[in-house]
């Protein structure tokens, strides 16, 4: 952390499920990285905006805007800012190779790390049999899912007055739930096993909510997270290692008044 500016550098940052347009989008958190982070590469992977839930009702606050000028700013003073559309802005999906705004749109990238390292870098609802084979049902999930970020909003907003900081009601649940977890493990599981075959070091991925770095056989497996639940990103330092960052303790963050 630059001391003087409080801005941290990478070489990579990887951000995804932020779902800009929801009521669930932690957007006020994620304004508080990218003021508080710089790097050379950026990627959005997937799920920036939630068309899906935008098409039902509107939820799009002014913090929504200042996180999009955010990043096209970060675009047009250097960083190289990639975005892999996932399923709920699969609209983008229509624009792949080309670019907007400075910002490059992209199927997948491989990235390459300072140690040379090769990661696949990649959505992964292709990877999701709920999302690729049973749209509808995919939708319906998504329903209760938003309902219970709903939820979880409002309890938060309760323990912002009382001073407290940001508590991921849903990741908790989600952690209790049995079946939650070996879907987690199956869809990790199917992401390793593609950079496998294409004879990659790692993957990075999003898609489920669930930060996680760790090894599965050969393969390093990388999940950044997400900007609804648990506030996180995945970072490549100056050295070439990785992490995951969980911005809210970081800062300990609570946007109290």
């Amino acid at each position: 952390m630059n001391a003087e500016r409080g801005v941290a550098r990478y070489r990579a940052i990887w951000i995804s499920d932020i779902h800009l347009g929801t009521r669930g989008c932690q957007a006020e958190y994620l304004l508080d990285f990218l003021k508080h982070t710089d790097s050379e590469y950026l990627y959005l992977v997937g799920d920036i905006l939630d068309i899906w839930r935008m098409k039902r009702s509107w939820a799009w606050r002014q913090s929504h805007n200042d996180v999009v000028q955010k990043l096209l700013r970060k675009a047009r003073k250097g960083t190289k800012v990639i975005f892999i559309p996932g399923n709920h802005d699969d609209l983008f999906r229509e624009f792949l190779n080309s670019d907007f705004g400075q910002i490059e749109i992209r199927p997948e990238h491989i990235h390459v790390t300072k140690q040379g390292k090769r990661f696949l870098v990649i959505h992964g609802d292709e990877f999701d049999v709920v999302v690729t084979y049973a749209k509808w049902l995919a939708v319906l999930g998504d329903w209760s899912y938003n309902a219970l970020l709903s939820f979880n909003t409002v309890f938060n907003e309760i323990r912002r007055r009382l001073g407290y900081p940001y508590w991921s009601l849903s990741a908790y649940l989600k952690q209790k739930a049995k079946r939650a977890v070996e879907f987690v493990g199956a869809f990790e599981d199917a992401l390793a096993d593609e950079a496998r075959k294409r004879g990659v070091d790692g993957v990075v991925c999003g898609h489920i909510h669930k930060a996680e770095m760790r090894m599965i056989d050969d393969i390093l497996y990388c999940n950044d997270g997400d900007w609804v639940e648990s506030c996180t990103a995945l970072v490549e330092n100056m050295d070439g290692e990785m992490e995951i960052l969980h911005w809210a303790e970081i800062r300990q963050l609570s946007f109290a008044a």
